[in-house]
């Protein structure tokens, strides 16, 4: 690799501020905001409105929509006239 062109790639904090779920990983992303990690080091944070830990799938929270009517529904609207 040439010198001086990458980004830094060091170790950032991911943390969804809708539920207490966060997680320590290597990113080239800037930030101006630290938090301090379990580990007791100092770490630059990222924070995210929606993560794995309260998206609806990755929670099993998720609504299951009704498509048999809708596809009913659909077939009447556009069916061919005999």
């Amino acid at each position: 690799m040439k010198k001086g062109i990458h980004p830094d790639y060091r170790p950032v904090v991911f943390q969804d501020g809708s539920c207490d779920f966060a997680i320590l990983t290597r990113s080239t992303i800037k930030t101006q905001d630290t938090i301090t990690w379990h580990d007791g080091n100092t770490y630059p944070l990222v924070k995210l409105e929606i993560s794995s830990g309260s998206h609806p799938f990755f929670t099993g929270k998720q609504k299951l929509l009704d498509t048999a009517g809708r596809v009913e529904k659909f077939n009447k609207k556009y069916a061919k006239k005999k």
